[in-house]
């Protein structure tokens, strides 16, 4: 009892680490994207009599109060998150709901997504896909048999994301509604959903995203601006036609920081959604294509750290894993392809990049998170070492506490003891 008691307080005793790549990712495009919004930003300041550095400062306070909500959640047990995971759900609805709240909801360009929080707006979307992703890993954690054998337990997830794409509708915000329609169908998928039950759904949804696109006029024209918006450049396609010039002019290493032109009140929205193209104005095809790298680094390792929670039987944090890499890599891949005009235009900021305040805060969440999975799984690797190494230890016995009547019989014992008098053979004659 007393050995099992000191093996257990060597086991809690031993921390794991935090994984460095993840770390030194998120830093990489957090710094990236405060000099970047220092640059874009300067002249749309000037041009509201806000003076130049605005926004950066106001970047700077969001990244701050960010760094110190992804330091507590590093700082939480995984399993402390997950006993939550109803009340998230239910904070999902009432965060959607609450926008259209008189006094509360604040709307911006004829879309009602924002709160009013007195300092600052605040868009709930985005704090609503950071607990979906901790209730929808929790659900396939609780229902992971059912999930590849029933059509119940299938569809009550797919049930909960048309509710909520249901509210972004009303919103509106196309966006995010396929964002987390995406990540719901991801998780699944990596859950080991039935993949034929799974294909049913996905053809009656998909042609209603169809209608929702292309409902409204304005979302008709980009999609249709998008394959050629040099044919109407200062009008549907005046976004994408100004980025990809701003693209193009940046060739290989671009014009020089702080240098681009495009930024000055002629690409709409600079240090938000169309920050990438000042990227690829200012540091080239050689900046973009670090950009990519991080984010591939990012979520890439996310994705891998996510898959050896599953081996090692860490469900919850490896679907978590899974949701935030998914969340990541999605807003990050229609972020670059708008920006690109590979994809029609959507209000996504790059995650850790963009200017606004609500995307830096919850990103910062969930890579806070993303740690905490990281740190949980290296700390589980340690302690699983140490039993195996222990267990390959032959038992050590302690000679002091032998008595003689429990010292084993000499003719029991096979070889010869150098502290025992060897008997040598009689041949058969007897003593």
């Amino acid at each position: 009892m007393d050995g099992n008691f000191h093996q257990a307080t060597r086991l809690d005793a031993i921390h794991g680490r935090f994984d460095p790549w993840l770390l030194g990712a998120a830093i990489a495009l957090a710094a990236l994207g405060v000099v970047m919004v220092a640059s874009s930003s300067i002249a749309i300041g000037e041009d509201l009599a806000v003076g130049p550095f605005y926004f950066l400062m106001r970047h700077l306070v969001f990244l701050a109060v960010g760094i110190g909500l992804c330091a507590w959640l590093m700082r939480t047990e995984l399993k402390s998150i997950e006993r939550f995971d109803r009340l998230l759900l239910l904070l999902c609805f009432g965060l959607l709901l609450a926008v259209f709240i008189p006094g509360l909801g604040k709307s911006v360009n004829g879309a009602q997504r924002w709160i009013n929080l007195g300092v600052s707006s605040f868009q709930t979307v985005e704090a609503v896909k950071l607990m979906y992703i901790v209730w929808l890993a929790s659900y396939l954690v609780r229902f992971r048999d059912e999930v590849n054998a029933t059509w119940g337990a299938m569809l009550k997830p797919l049930g909960v994301a048309v509710g909520l794409m249901a509210l972004l509708v009303l919103q509106p915000d196309f966006g995010s509604l396929a964002l987390i329609l995406a990540i719901t169908a991801g998780m699944l998928v990596l859950g080991g959903v039935h993949m034929p039950r799974m294909a049913a759904p996905v053809l009656v949804v998909l042609p209603l995203l169809a209608i929702v696109a292309i409902a409204e006029p304005y979302r008709m024209r980009r999609l249709t601006s998008f394959m050629d918006p040099f044919a109407d450049p200062f009008n549907s396609g005046y976004q994408l036609a100004n980025a990809l010039m701003a693209v193009g002019r940046g060739e290989w290493f671009g014009v020089g920081l702080g240098a681009s032109v495009q930024k000055l009140s002629y690409l709409p929205e600079a240090h938000t959604d169309f920050i990438l193209a000042v990227i690829g104005e200012e540091l080239g095809f050689f900046g973009v294509c670090v950009v990519i790298g991080l984010y591939t680094l990012l979520c890439g390792r996310a994705f891998w750290i996510g898959l050896k929670c599953v081996e090692m039987r860490r469900h919850f944090a490896g679907y978590c894993a899974f949701g935030v890499a998914l969340w990541i890599a999605l807003q990050s891949l229609v972020s670059i392809g708008v920006n690109l005009g590979v994809l029609p235009t959507k209000g996504l900021t790059l995650p850790l990049v963009s200017y606004g305040g609500s995307s830096v805060l919850m990103t910062c969440a969930a890579v806070g998170v993303l740690l905490r999975v990281s740190y949980e799984l290296d700390r589980a690797q340690r302690q699983v070492a140490r039993l195996r190494g222990e267990a390959a230890q032959p038992p050590v016995v302690d000679a002091s506490r032998t008595t003689q009547a429990q010292a084993p019989a000499v003719g029991a014992v096979r070889g010869t003891s150098r502290l025992r008098q060897r008997i040598e053979p009689t041949l058969g004659k007897t003593a």
